[in-house]
């Protein structure tokens, strides 16, 4: 193999391996600064004030495999909760909708109508504070959406 090859092919390796590197540290950044999940009591005691609940499933259009949640959410006067997991991932939001909503294009149209409920956290089960006085009754689905990449992750018609 000449010289000038053979440093083509090394910097191609290098910046493969780099690239790689790179997209596994955002994968596993989130995981390892999370804090510890709140214990399904924890989940349970929040839920037990909830005025509505839903479901997020992994079928919706907008997931796939890096992009899901799963389990049981409730919205309750002080706190959404979920018993369940979500794919990690940073810079995960809450937000409320009046339409529901299963895909980025979706989300990118209604954004302006939603309310943004505050940060996820944690990728298996959640309490998310509510500001008081969060009106449930002017929506109707519950999205977890990548503020970072813009990436809809799921969501759940509660009403």
């Amino acid at each position: 193999m000449k010289t000038g090859a053979k440093a083509v092919l090394l910097a191609g390796t290098h910046a493969v391996a780099l690239a790689i590197g790179f997209a596994g540290g955002i994968y596993t950044l989130p995981i390892l600064i999370a804090p510890p999940p709140p214990s399904a009591a924890e989940v349970q005691v929040a839920a037990d004030e909830a005025v509505y609940s839903a479901t997020f499933r992994r079928d919706l259009a907008g997931s796939d495999a890096l992009h899901w949640g799963e389990g049981t959410v409730t919205l309750g006067p002080k706190a959404i909760t979920l018993a369940g997991r979500l794919a990690p991932g940073p810079d995960y939001k809450i937000y409320l909708s009046p339409e529901f909503v299963e895909t980025e294009t979706d989300f990118a149209r209604l954004k302006s109508s939603m309310v943004l409920v505050g940060d996820v956290r944690t990728f298996e089960n959640f309490i998310v504070p509510v500001a008081a006085g969060t009106d449930y009754a002017r929506y109707n689905t519950v999205i977890i959406w990548c503020e970072s990449f813009e990436e809809f992750i799921t969501a759940a018609r509660y009403r």
